[in-house]
Parts: C-alpha cells; sequence; structure tokens
C-alpha cells in the first residue's frame, strides 16, 4: 500500500496482516471531498494500518492521532510515522471509547475524526454515541465514518448530524458535524 496524495505521494506503507485497509479510492475520494488539511488535527480511530491519518499528514494536518489497540498494528502505525518522520502525531494503544473519554478529559479538540471500526461488531453506532457525548470534535469539524453499504446508521446521534453520504462499491463514508442545540 503507498501514500496516495499530498508530499509524500507514493511512499510504501507497510501493512498488518489480517486487517482490511481502507482502499486507495476510498481514501482519494475522502481526500478529495475534504480539501486541504493544512492545520488540521485529524482523530483516526480504529486506526489499523494507519493509512488514513498517515495521508492526512501527508497533505499537511497540523497533527494527527491514531488510536488502535491491537499490538501489531501498533508496531505498524510507529514504523511507518518513523519511516516518513512524521513528528506531528501521536499513537495511542487504547479501545476507541476509551481514548475518547481520555482525549475529553486533557480538553483535546480535533477538526477531523474519521473512523473504520471492524465490520460486523456494532462498533459504529457506539462510537458514534461515545463521540456525542464527548466534546473532541472541534465547533465546525467533521466525524466521518466508514462503513459497509448494510449499515443502517443514523440521521442523527446526539448533537452530530448526517449530512453526507458516498458510496465506493461496498463501502460507504458517512460525513457528520455538530449541531448547535439552540438552533434546531
Amino acid at each position: 500500500m503507498r501514500v496516495i496524495t499530498g508530499k509524500y505521494k507514493g511512499r510504501i506503507i507497510k501493512m498488518p496482516k489480517g486487517i482490511r485497509p481502507t482502499q486507495d479510492k476510498v481514501r482519494k475520494a475522502l481526500f478529495d471531498i475534504l480539501g486541504s488539511m493544512e492545520g488540521l488535527a485529524f482523530l483516526e480511530l480504529f486506526s489499523g494500518s494507519g493509512a488514513v491519518g498517515l495521508e492526512a499528514l501527508s497533505q499537511g494536518a497540523s497533527e494527527a492521532v491514531f488510536v488502535e489497540k491491537d499490538r501489531r498494528c501498533i508496531e505498524e502505525i510507529k514504523q511507518n510515522l518513523s519511516v516518513l518522520a512524521f513528528s506531528r502525531s501521536r499513537v495511542l494503544a487504547l479501545d476507541a471509547l476509551v481514548a475518547i473519554e481520555r482525549l475529553n478529559k486533557a480538553s483535546e479538540k480535533f477538526d477531523i475524526i474519521f473512523l473504520d471500526p471492524p465490520y460486523y461488531q456494532d462498533l459504529v453506532k457506539k462510537t458514534l454515541q461515545t463521540l456525542s457525548g464527548y466534546d473532541i470534535l472541534a465547533p465546525n469539524g467533521f466525524v466521518i465514518v466508514q462503513h459497509f453499504k448494510k449499515d443502517n446508521l443514523p440521521e442523527a446521534l446526539g448533537d452530530l448530524r448526517l449530512f453526507k453520504q458516498a458510496r465506493y462499491g461496498d463501502t460507504i463514508l458517512s460525513f457528520y458535524r455538530k449541531v448547535n442545540p439552540k438552533s434546531q
């Protein structure tokens, strides 16, 4: 697998065995939709290979935080960060739901939160619910969920509202933004 856009376009990314990485066409489409990453804080939950966060850094994100609990994946992400010399990054060896709570306690905010949990484990709704309960999304930020086409995601959950979906084969990217409850 390779970095497909930005400063490190073409650089090889090491992949842990046994994971379902975000396909190149989906990563490219995601960053085409998002546009410039310059100066944005990026959080990748259920990082796996970390390919999406690495792409954000390659495109100029001010920082990327990778959350992953699988030790094999953590080591590959750290190796990729080291080889690409990304210093504006951290890897948190935690369960995603625990990480959200800790990031909230540390008063951290992210412009983009990307999550691609393992399929068929009902983690998407649990994670969105947790995100809606903690204040780690910047006021004009987005939560992006990569999920299987048959997963029915809610239109709204807490202060998060679905505003866009894009389909790529069996994969859907669902985009949420925070809505001020007073403006509803």
